[in-house]
């Protein structure tokens, strides 16, 4: 993706997101949206519409318990291509990707 689309793309979520949602510096949000849109993009579909693995889009995810999509980003799911992402992120970052994810625009694009 291309930086400019990138940062468009952290702009919509961040106008989408609530403020008070994350404490989280805005350079690491703007990492963890990278980690979303090209290493969780890489099995779930660069615009995030399913691969390897489902649909990230918010038909399917709004309809997810968030602390459900909490266990299986931290421990992954035993048996899939999903890994646990626990050993190289912290809670913050898993609490700020489902509130993301949570609140994605319809169109990812």
């Amino acid at each position: 993706m291309h930086q400019g689309k990138c940062l468009l793309f952290f702009a919509v979520l961040m106008a989408v997101i609530p403020a008070a949602q994350s404490e989280l510096p805005e350079v690491r949000q703007q990492q963890l949206v990278h980690l979303l849109r090209h290493d969780c993009g890489s099995c779930h579909g660069m615009t995030l519409k399913g691969g390897l693995g489902p649909s990230l889009l918010p038909g399917q995810i709004r309809s997810s318990d968030p602390a459900y999509l909490r266990q299986i980003i931290t421990y992954g799911i035993p048996g899939s291509a999903m890994p646990p992402w626990q050993p190289l992120l912290s809670a913050d970052d898993i609490d700020f990707l489902v509130e993301t994810l949570i609140h994605l625009p319809a169109e990812t694009d």
